[in-house]
């Protein structure tokens, strides 16, 4: 029987911080009762990731690994997931769950009423931010996300935040096309389901930030904007499946 939900986890040298994420994980769809699977994108990582996701898949047969072979960045591990997933409604979250797993079902309402995506977002007043990032952090990634809104993505004011829910008509037609690898690829993938005339829903999350984070601060952030600019031209070039009249439709409906 098929999983009624796909939880990705993409990972890249997570090996210190994966089993406690598993182990979250897990004990959230034992005690909640959803049927899921979980699927961990192993994306190159040069240490023990791999081995720690296979050992307890032995003992928790919904976990899945796959593997990418290379480091082809999170916007690639993500589409390679949704590749493999399976589930009705498909989710995926950062590795060390800066947005508790318990938010789940936060998600999955928008979804179960209508909307095509269903993202956390920060930006909402009723978010509660637990744990902030460095101020400068912060700072930039409401510039970016401004940015967003005027170069691309009108109406979504978070689109960073690393925890996102589609419907599997959805994902089937967003990530296959991908075209954005590095950590820009969440503007690409809300774009993209924007212009097919999908409903997106911000919901308020808890955030709390990991000190472990990768993301520099001023080289991701000048990357992440060269690919905003890129991304209207890389759809054009590469179009949605199915885009056309019938996003329209879906959109006037």
């Amino acid at each position: 029987m098929s999983p009624e939900i796909s939880i990705i986890i993409p990972a890249f040298n997570e090996a210190a911080r994966l089993p406690a994420t598993l182990d979250r994980v897990e004990h959230f769809l034992k005690t909640s009762g959803l049927n899921a699977e979980v699927i961990v994108v192993d994306d190159g990582s040069r240490d023990a990731t791999a081995e720690v996701v296979a050992q307890r898949a032995i003992t928790w047969p919904q976990l899945t690994l796959v593997t990418s072979g290379r480091n082809g960045g999170k916007g690639a591990a993500v589409q390679l997931g949704m590749g493999h997933a399976r589930g009705r409604y498909r989710i995926f979250s950062d590795a060390d769950l800066s947005v508790p797993i318990d938010d789940l079902e936060k998600l999955l309402r928008p979804l179960r009423g209508g909307a095509g995506v269903a993202i956390a977002s920060r930006a909402l007043k009723a978010s509660q931010v637990e744990l902030h990032q460095p101020w400068y952090r912060e700072t930039m990634g409401k510039i970016f996300n401004r940015l967003v809104r005027v170069f691309v993505l009108g109406g979504v004011h978070d689109t960073q935040c690393g925890f996102k829910a589609f419907t599997a008509e959805v994902a089937d037609r967003v990530f296959p096309v991908l075209q954005t690898r590095g950590f820009g690829f969440d503007v690409e993938v809300l774009y993209r389901a924007q212009r097919a005339g999908y409903r997106i829903v911000e919901v308020p999350t808890r955030w709390i930030n990991s000190p472990q984070s990768r993301v520099h601060p001023i080289r991701h952030s000048t990357v992440m904007f060269l690919e905003l600019l890129a991304i209207p031209g890389r759809v054009r070039k590469h179009p949605t499946k199915g885009s056309g009249h019938q996003d329209a439709n879906r959109a006037s409906a």
